[in-house]
């Protein structure tokens, strides 16, 4: 999808990337600004409602000739809708997929557990501060394990790589290479890809069926491209996953509900009155 879009020229096994050698830094460089490119477009696809900015760059003439190439085809709704109504009508879908009671929080947390700031939110935080990654304010507060986020998590470290190239860096590439796969490893295909069918099949509009479908496919490429032989795919590339059990700590020795003596308050002393209890039905206003 990557080579269709931008019109690289295919010359290496689509199995795997080749081992980089000095000649091939240009190439790679070009390779990796490109993908940082699709990362930052995928990123902001979910991040937030798309500004009329953002759509004009899509709708451009260039750009939709390109994501035909690829397979992405949108409907009239999308291409034929004015500006105005195209931003009102995804502003809509975007809070009724991703920001409202019953939508698909875009967030790895949620995905995996069913619940907003768990450990793959926790496990985020520390691999940006690692990397000197800045999680900025947006309009609305988000997460560190969102997939906008961690998109252009990604996207920042190839920006990097190419730097590093640039520089003659070759170790500095290959860490940065490294940690693209451990995140990939340990994060986006632990759950990209079902979540992409899930908004895909629930999406009313075009453009985040389409889009979704989209990263969907440039995620399986991805992890082709780069050799993930040991990825655990959590959900399986299942738009519907069980949730993980959350662990709860208590104090054993902490009475429950009905765990104090009859006649006697918690905390009480024994004989204590206990003032009496009106059943429901018998209430008056």
């Amino acid at each position: 999808m990557l080579k269709t879009l931008l019109a690289f020229e295919d010359n290496a096994p689509r199995s795997a990337r080749p081992e980089i050698s000095t000649p091939d830094f240009p190439e790679i460089i070009e390779e990796c600004r490109a993908r940082s490119k699709l990362y930052r477009l995928l990123g902001g696809v979910f991040v937030e409602e798309p500004g009329a900015g953002f759509l004009a760059a899509i709708r451009g003439e260039a750009s939709l000739r390109s994501l035909a190439d690829a397979g992405i085809a949108f409907d009239a709704d999308f291409l034929e809708s004015d500006e105005t109504a195209l931003a009102e009508a995804l502003a809509c879908e975007y809070t009724t997929l991703f920001a409202s009671s019953g939508g698909f929080p875009p967030f790895e947390s949620v995905r995996l557990t069913g619940r907003y700031k768990q450990e793959p939110c926790f496990q985020t935080e520390q691999v940006y501060r690692a990397m000197g990654f800045t999680l900025g304010k947006g309009r609305f507060e988000i997460f560190s394990d969102h997939l906008g986020v961690e998109l252009m998590f990604v996207a920042e470290l190839l920006e990097r790589s190419a730097a590093a190239l640039e520089g003659d860096d070759l170790p500095g590439y290959k860490r940065l290479e490294k940690e693209i796969k451990r995140f990939w490893t340990l994060h986006l295909g632990r759950w990209v890809r079902g979540y992409c069918r899930l908004i895909e099949r629930a999406a009313q509009h075009s453009f985040y069926r389409e889009m979704a479908r989209f990263l969907g496919g440039f995620a399986d490429e991805e992890i082709v491209a780069m050799n993930l032989k040991r990825l655990e795919d959590l959900d399986q590339g299942r738009a519907v996953v069980p949730k993980s059990e959350i662990k709860v700590e208590f104090n054993p020795d902490e009475p429950v509900c009905g765990g104090c003596a009859p006649g006697r308050p918690e905390g009480g002393a024994a004989g204590a009155r206990i003032g009496a209890i009106q059943p429901l039905h018998d209430l008056r206003v």
